[in-house]
């Protein structure tokens, strides 16, 4: 099979999932998952036929997928992908740019310039801030706090890049005793040791509790967050981060999905979050665009381009190419799905995107509460957090509901007590996809099948 009819026949199959992402089960069931066994072969000797190869990766692959890009996915912040954002990564890839500066792909560096202004002016961040692409919010923080602790450190006259950490100067980190796992691994990979991270206690709702917050100098970074991923509660921005400028302390915002409150009609939730000199989101949770997409965004332009420059005689680049801005140097262009998603949604259409899940999943909430389900937080966000009454019950309804096929959701561990946590996250998800979950939830709860 030539390459243009393989291409055809890859979009064919690609079509036929997406036509059935509304029929198929959620999580694969067990047949699918015994199927995965004849992947388990030997390196083959002599190269396999393009076409089959496809075939397989297709009739055996798809269905042991998890349909995340589906309307019943409630697990872990996953977006769908939008069809435009789709598109534009189907087109990237016939591209194939390395796209680590304009010499190497003039048309990745123009749209991924553009959509990091768009992203600045869509969360009503300083426009002066620069925008790296990366792969994740943990490549993406560990960009921003390696930043922040090399502009620290040059502050009181110690050169990083020169003389290392040996004998450096101690920078401290402050972190919500409800911070996420991710910022965790990034300051763990960058050398922080988890023991002498100071915790900072937090309220009922999972917010760092200013009357609490430990001592703030100017060799601190204070991590705090946009939504928290239980509770989607927001830090006091507006009490936090003016104490810790008056300080000279840097602090970063870890905004993976929250952040987009920003960009609608909730955009009160994360009033002060401007104010702070870094930040991280992500493109692939609520903007909903392919995996994997995410970005570093930093108000001191400078710091962010002299932690990340990666340039070298063979390749110079300007300040802000994405290879001198983000932890790759050979990279895809990640922001052109951003762009597109961008660019097809508006301002109007992201903020319709979030008021939308938002209005879901309070729907969602009060459904449920009248059902008798308990429900943990105030959900002034995306993110519903249940329990089922006692921790065998709780449990056993979230495996249900899980094995069903119906829908998908994980579990997790709220104040020492098992919980399950639902997040509305997906274009495609529909009023009556939220029913539909409500109903089953409400079937299991009864012990009904």
């Amino acid at each position: 099979m030539d390459e243009p009819t393989l291409i055809e026949e890859a979009d064919r199959r690609a079509h036929a999932y997406l036509a059935g992402v509304n029929e198929r089960r959620v999580f694969p069931d067990a047949e699918a998952l015994r199927a995965l066994s004849a992947f388990e072969e030997p390196l083959p000797d002599h190269g396999r036929d393009a076409a089959e190869t496809l075939r397989r990766l297709d009739e055996l692959g798809s269905p042991a997928t998890v349909v995340s890009n589906g309307p019943r996915y409630f697990g872990f912040v996953v977006g769908a992908a939008l069809p435009a954002a789709a598109a534009a990564e189907r087109l990237m890839l016939a591209w194939d740019q390395c796209a680590s500066s304009f010499d190497n792909s003039p048309i990745a560096a123009t749209l991924e310039r553009i959509a990091g202004r768009w992203v600045l002016e869509a969360l009503g961040l300083p426009p002066e801030s620069a925008v790296g692409f990366g792969t994740s919010a943990t490549a993406c923080t560990l960009a921003c706090v390696s930043a922040a602790r090399r502009r620290l450190l040059a502050r009181k006259g110690w050169d990083f890049d020169a003389d290392g950490l040996l004998g450096a100067p101690e920078i401290k980190v402050v972190v919500s005793e409800t911070v996420h796992v991710t910022v965790k691994k990034a300051l763990r990979i960058l050398g922080f040791g988890m023991r002498r991270l100071l915790v900072a206690p937090t309220d009922a709702f999972g917010r760092i509790d200013p009357d609490r917050l430990p001592p703030l100098d100017d060799a601190t970074i204070l991590c705090l967050a946009a939504g928290e991923v239980n509770t989607g509660e927001f830090d006091p921005f507006e009490a936090l981060i003016p104490r810790a400028k008056a300080a000279g302390a840097w602090v970063h915002v870890d905004g993976a999905f929250g952040l987009w409150a920003r960009a609608s009609s909730h955009a009160h939730l994360a009033k002060g979050v401007e104010g702070a000199d870094s930040w991280t989101t992500d493109g692939h949770k609520w903007l909903n665009t392919p995996y994997d997409g995410a970005m570093a965004i930093c108000r001191d332009a400078d710091a962010l381009a002299a932690a990340m420059n990666s340039d070298a005689a063979y390749a110079t680049a300007s300040r802000d190419a994405q290879k001198n801005l983000t932890m790759e140097f050979s990279r895809r262009p990640r922001g052109l799905p951003i762009w597109a998603a961008l660019r097809s949604l508006g301002r109007d259409g992201v903020a319709a995107l979030i008021d939308r899940h938002i209005a879901q999943a309070q729907r969602l909430a009060a459904s449920l509460r009248e059902a008798g389900y308990d429900v943990l937080n105030r959900v002034v966000l995306n993110q519903v957090l249940l329990r089922a009454g006692s921790d065998a019950e709780t449990i056993a309804i979230r495996e249900a509901a899980q094995a069903s096929g119906e829908a998908w959701f994980g579990p997790t561990v709220w104040r020492g007590q098992p919980a399950f946590r639902l997040s509305v996250s997906s274009w495609r998800t529909t009023d009556a996809d939220i029913d539909a979950l409500s109903e089953l939830l409400r079937r299991l709860k009864r012990g009904t099948p």
